[in-house]
């Protein structure tokens, strides 16, 4: 049983990795910002967002519109409004897992246990709700660009690849960093009709330990699982498995970073925040890169 990063911050912690985020990795990012230009680095949410068979899509709903004026609504003081309801899962779009999405041998990061995530209650450790905003340095470890092509389905991305990255981008990822790894694959399934969720190019496990060996605080993609899909034949998900419950590296799934390349920046101040739902295994996310 591995339990690289267990009780590292404390027995009864429960945000790992975004520990290496302190006042200076914030006062360093913030010493990035340039031209002060705020780029999205998030999908847009509705009825079209694409979503894997086994989850819901968003459902959404007017409680009051320009509809119930035609019909009669009163309006008292001339005053009209409007207002929705959105049901939709943690895990869409662009999203954050939490440190209790992840886990084998019944035990949580930190060793908390598995069965304390339940239906009725959500996850009694490690939730979304434990996570806080995240503000630091964006590192873009462009593979799209060292390739030349967004990559193909099934492309392994490896420790190799992320140290040309670096270099090409002239930066060293090190402690409290967000990685930021742009595969192509969401710009290319852009294009498609329909988007398959079964394979995609993505990052190795030994891609995986490397980033985490220099104590990154976030690993985000442009992909749906951040690791390459199909698994390593005798794995599923060994990425998701060591990063989120042994070294409590959250992951950022289905970034958009086609418009941060553009930008030509390597490095940004990064910021989002998780919706504080508790007990949540994940969240919607909305980063931002200030340029």
């Amino acid at each position: 049983m591995s339990r690289d990063a267990w009780n590292r911050w404390g027995e009864a912690d429960e945000r790992g990795a975004l520990n290496h985020i302190g006042a200076a990795q914030v006062q360093q990012a913030a010493s990035l910002v340039r031209s002060g230009t705020v780029l999205s680095l998030a999908q847009p949410l509705s009825a079209r967002t694409p979503v894997p068979q086994h989850r819901a899509g968003i459902q959404h709903f007017m409680g009051r519109d320009g509809g119930d004026y035609a019909a009669g609504a009163r309006k008292p003081g001339g005053f009209q409004f409007a207002e929705d309801t959105v049901v939709m899962p943690l895990h869409i779009g662009t999203h954050i897992d939490a440190l209790c999405h992840a886990w084998y041998d019944d035990a949580l990061y930190n060793g908390f246990p598995g069965g304390g995530t339940r239906s009725t209650t959500g996850a009694s450790r490690c939730g979304i709700d434990k996570m806080g905003p995240i503000v630091g340095r964006g590192v873009l470890l462009d593979i799209v660009s060292l390739r030349g092509n967004p990559l193909p389905n099934g492309a392994v991305i490896g420790a190799a690849d992320l140290e040309r990255a670096a270099k090409a981008a002239d930066i060293v990822v090190g402690k409290g960093d967000i990685a930021l790894i742009r595969t192509g694959w969401a710009e290319s399934q852009a294009r498609q009709a329909q988007v398959s969720f079964d394979e995609e190019p993505g990052l190795s496990l030994e891609a995986g330990l490397w980033l985490a060996e220099r104590e990154i605080a976030v690993l985000g993609a442009d992909n749906f699982a951040v690791e390459v899909l199909p698994f390593a034949p005798g794995t599923v998900f060994p990425l998701h498995q060591r990063l989120i419950r042994d070294f409590g590296i959250p992951l950022l799934e289905g970034l958009v970073l086609d418009g941060l390349a553009a930008a030509g920046r390597s490095t940004i101040m990064f910021a989002a925040s998780p919706l504080p739902v508790v007990g949540g295994t994940g969240s919607p996310i909305s980063p931002i890169a200030i340029l």
